[in-house]
């Protein structure tokens, strides 16, 4: 296990590279957890009691993550008399930018190491360290595939405290349509065209002739003219990410070539030229970067914005005595595996709480989830 903390280390070093994702300069990994780690060394604590467990506790949530669907929120606490450290387990899509907030419940909290990694395959066993948060603890970076990454938190040795992290994915990219969301779209990439022939490398909007077209990001105007199956479309750079827009099938074109369009600058109007002549009006709407790239995660967000969530800080750290038989849940899921049935009179440790569930360390140490309506029979 020592080797494998070892390793993780080595990955921590080594010189960052965003051909993965796009993660702004104060987000960038730093070694300040092994600066820690070497402190600790220097000062001949990596060889006591409390040394060791800090360390294995650094690669615990490499070995057991708290795998979450976001958006998630939940108050947690990590000890300060027990080394400890706690993962969260994400996934995700290409064209989505991830936004992690942790706020200090207590005041008094040490210094917190905060890094973000990627998984490198199914295994489990490589990781790369891709950021890490700056000294007010946020966080935010996107990543140019969909992946999987785990968040690790981890005090200084003999240090913990009450914490609230939120975690979300929101789109990367406005909405290009005026007025128009999700429900607008009828046609999504990689449906049939031509009998089959060819795939549809976009997405259709439908909306009244003359609607508003919006430029979602801030993006230099590479093209603006008539093109075959397109009719008369736009095409935008987006210089930040290396990103080229599409826009086809226009009324009107509002922009000129070389142009620079802000974030809601109209850029043109709904239409059915080109190939789109005998449908309703509608945008067609694409991304390319080496070649067609699904834009639907880019404009379309998966969830409301979760509300707000006032943490629990009267039962939080506290140890319970169950006063019924509970099952013991995997993740936060109604459908989700069982992972312990959890006897009348067993002492269980209250870890998080967030909206609904209660996040639960058993006798066994075993982590898991419980319904937070429990808490009102104590």
């Amino acid at each position: 296990m020592i080797q494998k903390f070892v390793t993780t280390l080595l990955f921590v070093l080594i010189l960052f590279s965003c051909t993965e994702e796009k993660v702004p300069e104060r987000f960038y990994p730093r070694n300040d957890h092994h600066a820690y780690w070497y402190s600790l060394k220097q000062a001949n604590l990596l060889t006591t009691a409390l040394g060791k467990e800090w360390m294995l506790a650094a690669e615990k949530p490499f070995d057991q993550q708290i795998q979450v669907k976001l958006p998630y929120q939940e108050a947690f606490v990590l000890s300060e008399m027990k080394p400890e450290a706690i993962g969260y387990r994400f996934d995700v899509k290409r064209g989505q930018k991830i936004l992690v907030d942790i706020d200090l419940i207590t005041k008094d909290t040490a210094k917190v190491f905060v890094d973000l990694f990627r998984i490198e395959n199914d295994s489990l066993k490589e990781f790369k360290q891709v950021a890490s948060a700056d000294s007010t603890l946020d966080l935010g970076f996107e990543p140019r595939k969909n992946a999987s990454y785990i968040l690790r938190l981890q005090p200084e040795l003999l240090r913990g405290g009450h914490f609230k992290i939120t975690i979300e994915n929101v789109p990367t990219l406005a909405f290009p349509v005026l007025g128009k969301d999700k429900r607008a779209i009828q046609s999504v990439f990689g449906d049939p065209r031509d009998g089959g022939k060819r795939e549809h490398h976009g997405v259709d909007i439908f909306a009244k002739r003359h609607t508003p077209i919006l430029a979602p990001i801030k993006a230099e105007v590479r093209f603006v003219g008539t093109r075959g199956l397109g009719g008369k479309v736009v095409w935008l750079y987006d210089r930040e990410r290396g990103n080229n827009l599409y826009f086809a099938h226009l009324q009107e074109q509002k922009v000129k070539k070389y142009q620079i369009v802000n974030p809601g600058d109209t850029i043109g109007t709904v239409g059915n030229t080109g190939n789109a002549r005998y449908t309703p009006p509608h945008l067609h709407f694409g991304i390319y970067r080496n070649g067609p790239i699904d834009p639907y995660a880019f404009i379309v967000p998966e969830y409301n914005r979760p509300s707000i969530f006032v943490p629990d800080t009267v039962n939080l750290g506290k140890e319970i005595l169950l006063a019924d038989q509970l099952i013991l849940k995997t993740q936060m899921k109604k459908l989700a595996p069982n992972l312990d049935t959890l006897e009348r009179g067993e002492l269980i440790a209250i870890k998080a709480i967030n909206h609904k569930y209660v996040r639960v360390i058993d006798q066994k140490g075993q982590t898991g989830f419980i319904d937070k309506r429990v808490l009102s029979k104590f």
